[in-house]
């Protein structure tokens, strides 16, 4: 595998299935030589029933979404009052639009949710003229 094919695979997002019933969606990881792997957290191995070690039977498909995870209802929402808000954020790196996107989708209450995109929406919109980090995004910096 050449170095160009091996960053182009390690750039894919997947859809991950584990037996029947176990989805996600995930990358790559390279290692660098042609190899790679897919992490699975200790929380969603607790959930399964799984273990270090244990032998499973995995799928990998190619994950055709724009984000690569679901858009939060809360963002749709905030976006849908502010157009500006939809504009900044297609300008952010597809990286650092999945991790607003999680971020917001953490956090169990709707209120919550509403809250995270709401503050990453208007630090996004009052800080465009600096290199946009998480930190900022935050109100951290």
């Amino acid at each position: 595998m050449n170095e160009a094919s091996e960053k182009n695979l390690f750039k894919q997002r997947v859809w991950i299935h584990i037996g029947e019933s176990i989805s996600w969606q995930g990358a790559f990881v390279g290692l660098g030589n042609g190899d790679g792997y897919i992490t699975i957290s200790q929380a969603r191995m607790k959930k399964f029933g799984l273990q270090l070690g244990d032998l499973c039977k995995v799928k990998l498909e190619k994950d055709e979404s724009e984000f690569g995870m679901p858009v939060p209802e809360e963002l749709i929402a905030v976006f849908s009052v502010e157009p500006l808000y939809v504009k900044h954020f297609e300008q952010l790196t597809k990286g650092m639009q999945r991790y607003i996107l999680y971020y917001i989708d953490q956090v169990k209450s709707t209120e919550k949710r509403e809250e995270r995109a709401l503050l990453l929406m208007n630090n996004l919109v009052k800080h465009q003229d600096k290199k946009i980090t998480f930190r900022l995004l935050l109100g951290k910096d």
